[in-house]
């Protein structure tokens, strides 16, 4: 999850509602938690998601319309350690204006450095750790992007529910991911100079604590796992799911108050042997977020299932199989 959902709990200038970089999937016994949109899934693994595209009404006041297009790719270093990176160009629209007119150029740019700290396959539950870092001065400040790096430690988690007895099989499909990250700008101020008053301005860069969770019900679960309905293959690739990704600033809030702004995110994901493809609605959850329901798709591969013995292997693996 990057921390531009952070810009839009500011209302500063025409920022995005959440990050549409791509996210991983992961495999803990019989479960596997897919690649979400709004916030990031609590596993590593190799992957290239291409594309992600979000469009949406900002917060701003007046409201602008936001385009992002978005990649990420993702690598294991070890079986337990991955790095990825993600580039988000964007496009803003003013109100009232042509779509194709206004300000575009990319965000800055986000890495993320993920640790697997725990996976148990019998309770299917996973915790890792991370650190997000979004590159100040690497985009374009016309979209929105900070002259500043901001650095965002995050737990990550996720707990499927196939432990459950039998009396309950039709809950065992259901699974929860979350993640709670705390956002760090590398600067707690940022000063300007108006050009043709000579004006000096100091802006306040709040700590935002950036949060949310997902509630997903996995009908390929039902069928592996659970009982086989005989429904068509279509619906057996199916995972519904409900996403909320949100922000609030917490401290050096001067300028910005402690709103809490994001989404929530109902959609769908397909699940193909390698690849996925998701779509959900951006529901704002207040005005500073957003003027009406923004939508967000994506399209994922999973190279550790696509090339498992070369581009999906860890570089530091013995005899390790990935895929699923």
């Amino acid at each position: 999850m990057s921390v531009r959902i952070a810009r839009a709990a500011l209302c500063a200038g025409a920022a995005t509602l959440v990050s549409v970089a791509a996210l991983a999937h992961e495999v803990v016994g019989n479960r596997i938690f897919p690649a979400t949109l709004a916030i990031d899934d609590p596993g590593v693994s190799d992957e290239l998601a291409l594309p992600t595209i979000a469009s949406f009404k900002t917060g701003d006041d007046p409201s602008y319309t936001e385009l992002d297009i978005s990649a990420e790719y993702a690598k294991r270093i070890t079986e337990d350690f991955a790095i990825s990176i993600s580039p988000t160009w964007t496009r803003l629209s003013p109100p009232g204006g042509p779509l194709m007119t206004g300000a575009n150029g990319f965000q800055n740019l986000e890495t993320a450095f993920k640790y697997r700290i725990f996976k148990n396959a019998e309770h299917e539950f996973v915790v890792s750790a991370g650190l997000e870092i979004e590159w100040g001065g690497t985009g374009a400040t016309g979209v929105g992007a900070d002259p500043f790096t901001t650095y965002t430690p995050t737990l990550y988690f996720g707990k499927g529910f196939g432990d459950l007895p039998t009396s309950l099989n039709w809950a065992r499909p259901f699974a929860i991911t979350g993640q709670i990250g705390y956002a760090i700008p590398g600067q707690s101020s940022t000063l300007s100079v108006d050009p043709d008053t000579g004006d000096i301005d100091i802006e306040q860069n709040p700590r935002v604590l950036i949060w949310g969770a997902t509630l997903q019900y996995s009908m390929p679960y039902l069928k592996a796992s659970v009982v086989d309905l005989g429904l068509p293959d279509l619906i057996n690739r199916l995972t519904p799911i409900v996403e909320v990704a949100l922000a609030t600033p917490v401290s050096n809030t001067a300028d910005s108050g402690t709103v809490t702004t994001g989404t929530v995110n109902p959609g769908i994901i397909y699940s193909a042997d390698s690849w996925q493809f998701a779509v959900e609605a951006m529901i704002p959850v207040n005005r500073q977020s957003g003027t009406n329901v923004g939508v967000i798709a994506q399209l994922h591969f999973f190279l550790d299932d696509i090339f498992p013995n070369s581009l999906g292997r860890p570089i530091f693996a013995s005899n390790i199989v990935s895929g699923r």
